[in-house]
């Protein structure tokens, strides 16, 4: 009966190609470096979490680094790597700041101006004083260049020039449940006076079944750029609350 001795045989596999016999499993043989390779993507391309990869030209690829926060993914054939980070396209609407209320008043500063309108709405608006309302002044203005009038339909407003505008109905200073929107159109303009709205809910006794609504429409005759807001109650100081503002494209 044949011995097979421990001397190692190699196998062999077939080429249909060179019509060969080939061994398989023994002499000298090399892997390219996958990081080296001319057919592979280094990953030492990418620096930080966030970055991708984009191509160039065909066969050529670079790395697109990361964009800012809330930035989407946006086609740019200007660009080396036709992509571009960029703030969304109009319809998308951006959380600028968030502010609590606290003191006798609060800003919001260095309002961006990349954005059609703002939008600012004031959560559980509680002062410390009984009845006040919550009040708003722009890019600083204490002087009387305001003009706003609240009711259901224009033949209830009466239009009066005041150093402020009202953004809600007198609150209750136990309960903190109101609600108030202001949108600003056109708020970058500088050769427009500016004009907006502010519709609300406050709670105007201690219990949620008495409210205050309101829907104020105002403008300010000065062109200037809006780039803050004043927000303070008509008398004492702000208990609680929350200001978010939106820029809206």
């Amino acid at each position: 009966m044949a011995t097979i001795s421990n001397t190692p045989r190699p196998g062999y596999v077939w080429d249909s190609t060179d019509n060969v016999w080939y061994p398989i499993g023994t002499g000298p043989h090399t892997h390219a470096d996958y990081i080296t390779s001319g057919s592979a993507i280094n990953p030492n391309i990418v620096d930080a979490k966030g970055d991708i990869i984009a191509a160039t030209a065909a066969d050529t690829v670079a790395r697109l680094a990361v964009g800012s926060n809330d930035q989407v993914l946006t086609a740019d054939s200007s660009t080396a790597t036709g992509l571009k980070w960029a703030a969304p396209a109009a319809g998308g609407m951006t959380l600028i700041s968030t502010t609590t209320l606290t003191g006798s008043s609060v800003t919001l500063s260095t309002i961006p101006s990349g954005y059609n309108s703002l939008e600012l709405r004031i959560l559980n608006f509680l002062p410390a004083t009984d009845a006040a309302e919550c009040r708003m002044r722009i890019n600083g203005d204490s002087n009387t260049r305001y003009s706003w009038g609240i009711g259901a339909n224009a033949t209830d407003e009466t239009f009066v020039a005041f150093n402020y505008i009202q953004i809600s109905a007198a609150n209750d200073n136990s309960v903190a449940s109101g609600l108030n929107i202001i949108r600003i159109p056109d708020y970058t303009s500088t050769n427009r006076f500016k004009t907006g709205e502010a519709v609300g809910v406050n709670v105007n006794q201690t219990t949620t079944a008495n409210f205050n609504t309101n829907f104020t429409r105002f403008y300010y005759n000065q062109l200037a750029a809006i780039t803050s807001l004043d927000i303070f109650p008509s008398s004492g100081n702000f208990t609680s609350g929350t200001a978010l503002l939106y820029g809206v494209k």
